[in-house]
C-alpha cells in the first residue's frame, strides 16, 4: 500500500493558508498571504528538494492543482518545474475532467476518501499532498495520512485556515526527523502513533 505524506508550511499557531504569495488565498478575508517567503533558505530548499526527488506521485485538490499549474507549469527559470512536470499528479475533483492541462495529471472523481483509499491500495508510488487545506483535513480525519513533513515557521498569524481539523479528536504524533534552518524554520517529520 502506498503511503501518504502531507508536506505543509505552518505558522506556530498552525495556520497553513497562503504561505507563498499575498494573492494565493484570500478566502475569509485572509490578508497575511506570502508570510513564508522571507523564511526561505538553502537548508529548507535542500530538504524540500530531497523530498521531491524521491519516487512519489503528487496529490492535489482542484484549487491547489490549478494554482500550482499557474505558478509552476511551463516555467524555465527554476529546477523545480521539470520535476513537478514529470511527476504523476492526481487531482481530487468533481468539476475537472481528463485530460487535465498539466502533463501527467489525472482527475480522481467522486468521494475524496474513497478515491484516495483506492489510490493508496493500488500499489503505485507513495503520495505527497502539498497544500490543499480542505482535502488535507478530510484525509487526516479519515486516518489516511501516514506522515507529516511540516515546515514550522517562527511567527504567529492569529488568522487563517489551519492544517489540523477542529474535531476535538486527539492526534498523537511521533517525531521521526527534525532539521532547523538558518531562518528559524524547523523542518519536522512526524508519523501518527
Amino acid at each position: 500500500m502506498a503511503d501518504l505524506t502531507i508536506v505543509e508550511s505552518l505558522s506556530l499557531d498552525g495556520v497553513m493558508q497562503a504561505p507563498g504569495r499575498p494573492d494565493e488565498d484570500t478566502r475569509d478575508g485572509f490578508d497575511a498571504g506570502g508570510w513564508g517567503v522571507a523564511y526561505g533558505d538553502e537548508v529548507a530548499a535542500r530538504e524540500m528538494g530531497a523530498g521531491m526527488m524521491r519516487p512519489s506521485a503528487l496529490l492535489f485538490g482542484r484549487r491547489t492543482y490549478e494554482d500550482f499549474h499557474r505558478a509552476w507549469g511551463g516555467r524555465t527559470d527554476n529546477p523545480f518545474t521539470p520535476v513537478l512536470a514529470a511527476k504523476t499528479k492526481y487531482v481530487v475533483t468533481n468539476t475537472l475532467t481528463d485530460p487535465l492541462p498539466w502533463e501527467n495529471s489525472h482527475a480522481l472523481r467522486g468521494d475524496a476518501i474513497e478515491s484516495v483509499t483506492r489510490l493508496k491500495k493500488s500499489g503505485g508510488d507513495d503520495l505527497v499532498l502539498l497544500g490543499c487545506g480542505e482535502l488535507a483535513r478530510t484525509l487526516i480525519d479519515a486516518g489516511l495520512v501516514d506522515e507529516y513533513t511540516l515546515l514550522i515557521h517562527p511567527l504567529v498569524l492569529g488568522q487563517g485556515q489551519q492544517l489540523f481539523p477542529r474535531t476535538g479528536l486527539r492526534r498523537d504524533l511521533a517525531l521521526k526527523r527534525c532539521v532547523p534552518t538558518t531562518t528559524g524554520v524547523v523542518v519536522a517529520t512526524y508519523a501518527p502513533v
